[in-house]
């Protein structure tokens, strides 16, 4: 993959190149790749070479490396930033920040490419810790949102004028919107400002803020994503599909919208909470919510985290309900999206069915066993 970088501390940066296969030797091979020079900061083309904890990276000559290396980046004590967003223009960015205080930038090809040389880097970066390398391989494909995240907070901090999100004109098969931005750049803010810890979080995040009116999408192949049923992919992370603000971002919660419930049904002690993504009951659209399972007396209350008040949007008694997980084979035709796997149903005392989908089986499972422990 080809990498570029940029020295801001009298050291040259590097660009990367194609990733191939990481060999049981601990190696990682890149195609070329454009680095920035020492004194001129320009970005040269270099081949880099990930070895335990260094990353040489060589000169090339008719596409091939130059031996010996040109230079190498030991990367104990290294820290990494990835996105790195320092650059407006460059979003393909990876910095890293050795013990002396160097910074590299290297510059990836492509999103996939970028992640993936972090990825490895970070794993190097943490080799003599197996546990900080266990625990990045989960980080890599977990799902949880913090139970307390404010959508009107992100996007505030998305308009921020100095560190938010810049619009800018984009085209799209022949044609010009303005004030857009693409999605795989909104997903590399929302990590970079530490709202998400990784992509999957990321996307969600960003579909419920426009499931919830403050984005809206632009353009064919981001309006196609909508129809989609699956709250996970309705939002794309990709460098086509165009986005921009909704108008309406900082209109007034309605006071229809507020529910009527009882002192009663809130004083109960909680003993759960967490993000959960459930089913419409009209529109049969998903919707993530912030559930809250209480206790003495048994509720199960669930938030809007678009709305700045804390109270809920819905809720029922867990006396006489019924809770179960569904299977691939146990999926009514009625539910949308791609649920199988980590999808529960509860059914109340009135015999109102409630589908909820959570981030996977484990979660699935601790929210089945405490609300079978209050029905």
């Amino acid at each position: 993959m080809a990498w570029h970088s940029l020295d801001t501390c009298a050291v040259g940066q590097t660009p990367l190149p194609e990733l191939s296969v990481v060999p049981s030797a601990a190696s990682l091979q890149g195609s070329p790749v454009r680095p920035q020079g020492h004194i001129v900061h320009n970005w040269k083309a270099r081949w880099f070479i990930l070895r335990q904890n260094t990353l040489l990276y060589y000169k090339l000559d008719g596409g091939r490396k130059v031996t010996p290396p040109k230079g190498r980046i030991l990367l104990d004590g290294c820290t990494i930033t990835c996105p790195c967003l320092e650059y407006e223009n460059r979003p393909l960015l990876i910095k890293l920040k050795t013990q002396t205080s160097t910074e590299y930038f290297l510059e990836a090809c492509s999103r996939e490419e970028r992640d993936a040389w972090a990825f490895e880097i970070t794993g190097a970066i943490h080799a003599g810790q197996p546990g900080k390398v266990q625990q990045l391989h989960v980080l890599r494909n977990s799902f949880k949102l913090p139970p307390h995240i404010s959508l009107h907070r992100i996007v505030d901090k998305m308009h921020d004028s100095s560190s938010g999100i810049r619009p800018s004109p984009n085209m799209e098969q022949g044609s010009t919107y303005k004030k857009t931005f693409i999605g795989s750049s909104l997903v590399d803010w929302l990590i970079s400002n530490n709202f998400s810890a990784n992509r999957l979080e990321a996307v969600t995040l960003a579909s419920m803020l426009m499931e919830e009116n403050f984005l809206r999408p632009v353009g064919v192949r981001s309006m196609g994503a909508i129809r989609s049923g699956d709250l996970a992919e309705q939002f794309l992370d990709d460098s086509t599909a165009l986005y921009t603000f909704a108008e309406s971002y900082k209109k007034k919660i309605s006071s229809k919208e507020e529910m009527s419930l009882s002192t009663m049904e809130l004083s109960g002690t909680v003993v759960k909470q967490g993000y959960l993504a459930k089913q419409g009951h009209k529109r049969k659209n998903w919707k993530v919510r912030r559930f809250v399972l209480r206790k003495d007396p048994a509720f199960l209350h669930y938030y809007d985290p678009s709305k700045e008040e804390n109270r809920p949007v819905g809720g029922f008694s867990l006396r006489g309900s019924l809770v179960s997980a569904l299977e691939d084979n146990g999926v009514p035709t009625g539910v949308k999206g791609n649920v199988q796997g980590n999808l529960f149903k509860v059914i109340t005392k009135d015999d109102t069915h409630y589908y909820i989908q959570a981030s996977s089986k484990a979660e699935r499972a601790e929210w089945i066993e405490a609300i079978k422990k209050l029905t």
